[in-house]
């Protein structure tokens, strides 16, 4: 999977990958394979959960809001990944969050000046 994620990079973007201390993340394959790709590895401190609560909140409630509930038996691999990412796109352009004012969370970087 990191394979076929570095083609899709130009040669000038090295981006971190920031991930938290698990065992796969330590794996002397994965390891290989970030210096192969020229990727710089980030990791959280050890015991230092707030790193992973913003996404933790997030798969959260994209669990609650998109995909319990509905049965997902005939739904290939494709649509899947199509709903995800129809789903993400609207939880940034469009979900607002009583914690960011009632905005959005494009509407609110916006309005910090953090986006155009």
């Amino acid at each position: 999977m990191l394979d076929d994620a570095v083609t899709t990079l130009s040669e000038e973007e090295h981006p971190t990958v920031h991930s938290d201390r698990g065992c796969h993340y330590r794996w002397p394959g994965w390891i290989e394979r970030m210096d192969r790709a020229g990727l710089t590895r980030s990791m959280s401190k050890k015991g230092y959960s707030p790193d992973n609560a913003a996404c933790e909140g997030f798969f959260g409630r994209l669990k609650n809001e998109m995909f319990y509930y509905r049965s997902w038996k005939d739904v290939t691999l494709e649509k899947f990944i199509e709903e995800i990412n129809e789903y993400m796109k609207w939880y940034a352009s469009e979900r607002i969050k009583l914690s960011l004012g009632g905005l959005s969370p494009i509407d609110y970087r916006r309005s910090l000046g953090l986006l155009v």
